[in-house]
C-alpha cells in the first residue's frame, strides 16, 4: 500500500505509542498514555471494523463472578489470589464508572441471581454450605455479605428451590459503553485506524516494525492488547475462548430482570428491557470452542433455546432475533497478563471473561508498565 506525503505524515510518522486492539483494555491504554504524555502520538489499531473480540459483544454484566465460580476459584488459586482477583475486578469497574459516568453505560444495579438445576443438586448444596466463608472473605472489600438466599419469584422451572442474591452485580449498555469510551478516546486526539490486522512485529534496538496486512510502520512502543487474540501476536500464556449469545424479540410482560449465573458461569443471562439475552454452553465443548472464529455452532444454540424454553421461560413463547459470538482470552491462571514483552514491546491481555469489569484496569496498569 502507498501512503501519500499527508497520510504519512498525520498517520504513521513519529509515533510514541501503538496500541494493537480498540477494546476496553486498549483505549483505556490509550486514553493513560495521552494523559501521561499529552504531546505524544498515540495510534490504535484494530482488526474489525467494531472492536473485534468481545468488548462489543458481551453481554453487559458489572459483574465480578457468581458464588459457584468463586467456590471453584478456591479450588485452583489461593485464598489470597482469589480475594485480589475479586478486589481487581470491583476496582475496573469503578475506574469504568469514574471514566465514563453510570448514565453513559445506562448502569443498572438490579442485583445477580445464581440458579441450579435439578441436577446440580451437589453445586447448589455446596454453594449453600461455603456461602458464609466466602461472604466472610469478601467482607473486607464490599464491607457486607455478598451473599444471600432467596426464593424462586421469576418462576424458573427445573432448579432448586432457592436461588443465591448477589445484592451487589449490575448490568449495562454494551454499545452505549463502547460509543463513550471512544468517543473520549477521540477527543483526547488520539486515533485510531480499523479494519487494520497485524500480521507480527520486529524489533530494532530504539523502535519496533509493525507488519500488518497491508502495510509496515515504525513506532517507539508497541503495547498488546488483543486479549483473545494475543496468542496470534506470540503470548503463549492465552488462549482463545468464543463465547455464543443470543436475544430474544420483545417478550410482553417479562417478568424477569436482573443478572442471572448457572453452571458455575458457564451460562448467564439478563433482561435488556423485556428481552433476554442469553450466552454461554462453552462448556458443551471446551476445545473447540478454543477459536478465534466468530462463527456460531447448532450444538451450543440449540442448548441455549432448550434452556431458555424449559427453565428459564416456561409457558412463555419468545422468539429469536439475533445470534451472534465473541472471543474471550483465557489460560491456565485467571490472573490477568500484564508484563514487558522485550525492550519496547508490552502487554495487557487473559481478562478471562470478566473484561467488562477489568479491562479498563488492565489498560491503566498496562500504560503503567511504560517508564
Amino acid at each position: 500500500m502507498s501512503f501519500s506525503w499527508w497520510e504519512h505524515d498525520s498517520w504513521f510518522s513519529n509515533i510514541d505509542f501503538t496500541i494493537i486492539g480498540s477494546g476496553i483494555t486498549g483505549l483505556n491504554c490509550a486514553l493513560q498514555l495521552k494523559t501521561r504524555y499529552p504531546a505524544a502520538k498515540v495510534l490504535v489499531l484494530e482488526r474489525g471494523l467494531l472492536p473485534n473480540g468481545a468488548s462489543t459483544k458481551n453481554a453487559g454484566f458489572a459483574c465480578f463472578g457468581s458464588l459457584s465460580e468463586i467456590i471453584d476459584d478456591l479450588n485452583h488459586h489461593s485464598e489470597e489470589d482469589v480475594v485480589e482477583l475479586v478486589k481487581k475486578r470491583v476496582e475496573g469497574l469503578k475506574i469504568l464508572r469514574e471514566n465514563l459516568g453510570d448514565a453513559n453505560l445506562d448502569l443498572q444495579v438490579n442485583g445477580g441471581y445464581e440458579l441450579f438445576t435439578k441436577n446440580d443438586r451437589e453445586m447448589y448444596e455446596t454453594c449453600l454450605s461455603k456461602m458464609p466463608k466466602v461472604n466472610s472473605l469478601l467482607n473486607p472489600i464490599f464491607g457486607a455479605d455478598v451473599y444471600s438466599v432467596t426464593g424462586n419469584k421469576f418462576n424458573f422451572r427445573k432448579i432448586q428451590p432457592d436461588l443465591i442474591f448477589n445484592q451487589f452485580e449490575g448490568q449495562l449498555d454494551t454499545g452505549k459503553m463502547m460509543t463513550s469510551l471512544l468517543q473520549k478516546v477521540q477527543a483526547a486526539g488520539i486515533k485510531i485506524l480499523n479494519s487494520v490486522t497485524v500480521n507480527g512485529f520486529s524489533e530494532t534496538n530504539t523502535a519496533v516494525e509493525v507488519e500488518t496486512e497491508h502495510f509496515s510502520f515504525y513506532t517507539n512502543k508497541l503495547l498488546i492488547a488483543t486479549n483473545g487474540f494475543a496468542s496470534q501476536l506470540g503470548i503463549p500464556e492465552v488462549k482463545p475462548a468464543r463465547a455464543q449469545v443470543l436475544i430474544t424479540a420483545p417478550i410482553a410482560d417479562l417478568h424477569i430482570k436482573g443478572t442471572f449465573h448457572m453452571e458455575e458461569g458457564y451460562y448467564y443471562f439478563r433482561n435488556i428491557n423485556n428481552r433476554i439475552l442469553f450466552g454461554g454452553g462453552r462448556n458443551l465443548n471446551l476445545k473447540g470452542e478454543e477459536t478465534t472464529e466468530l462463527a456460531l455452532t447448532s450444538l451450543i444454540q440449540q442448548k441455549l433455546e432448550v434452556l431458555l424454553k424449559n427453565v428459564i421461560l416456561p409457558n412463555t413463547p419468545f422468539k429469536i432475533e439475533r445470534r451472534w459470538s465473541g472471543i474471550m482470552g483465557m489460560g491456565e491462571q485467571k490472573k490477568p497478563v500484564i508484563k514487558q514483552v522485550s525492550n519496547n514491546v508490552f502487554c495487557g491481555v487473559r481478562l478471562g471473561g470478566m473484561g467488562v469489569a477489568i479491562g479498563s484496569l488492565v489498560g491503566k496498569e498496562l500504560a503503567d508498565l511504560i517508564k
